[in-house]
C-alpha cells in the first residue's frame, strides 16, 4: 500500500478530497528508525503527525507500555493541530518503522490553502472528544 493510500484511510482524513490528500504525502517527509530507537519522546517539543508506513513501534507513557503500532497506525494528531509537547513516547519495534511526517506548519499551511481541511476534521474530532467522555462516565 502507497502513503497516499495509507493517509486516505486514516479517519481523520478520508472525507477529504483526493488532490488535498496527494499533496499532504507531497509536502510530508519520510523517515526510517532503527530497531529500538525512539521515534518521539513525552515531552519533547517535536510535533506533528507520524503515520507508519512500514514496520512497528511500542507506545509508552509515563514509563507504562499501552501498546503496538503497525503498519498503516498513527500519532501525533494532536501535536499536529496544537504544536504542544508529544504526550507518549514511541520506540521503533525489532525490525525498525519507516513513518511519514507531516509538520504544524507544513499542515497550517495547507489548513490556508484548503479551509475544508477543518471542516472535515471538526466532526471527527468531535466525535473522538464524546467517545473519551462516554468512557469516564462509564
Amino acid at each position: 500500500m502507497t502513503p497516499y493510500e495509507m493517509l486516505a484511510q486514516v479517519d481523520l482524513f478520508k472525507t477529504l478530497p483526493s488532490d488535498v490528500i496527494y499533496e499532504m504525502v507531497e509536502r510530508s517527509s519520510t523517515h526510517r528508525t532503527a530497531p529500538g530507537a525512539v521515534l518521539v519522546e513525552q515531552g519533547s517539543p517535536d510535533s506533528g503527525l507520524r503515520l507508519i508506513i512500514e514496520g512497528t513501534a511500542t507506545v509508552s507513557v509515563n514509563g507504562v507500555e499501552r501498546g503496538e503500532m503497525k503498519t498503516g497506525d498513527y500519532f501525533g494528531e494532536i501535536s499536529l493541530i496544537d504544536s504542544q509537547p508529544r504526550s507518549a513516547t514511541v520506540i521503533a519495534g525489532p525490525e525498525g518503522v519507516r513513518t511519514l511526517a507531516m509538520s504544524p506548519l507544513t499542515f497550517s499551511q495547507l489548513l490556508d490553502a484548503h479551509p475544508q481541511i477543518a471542516r472535515k476534521l471538526l466532526p471527527v474530532l468531535t466525535a473522538r472528544i464524546r467517545r473519551i467522555e462516554a468512557a469516564q462516565h462509564d
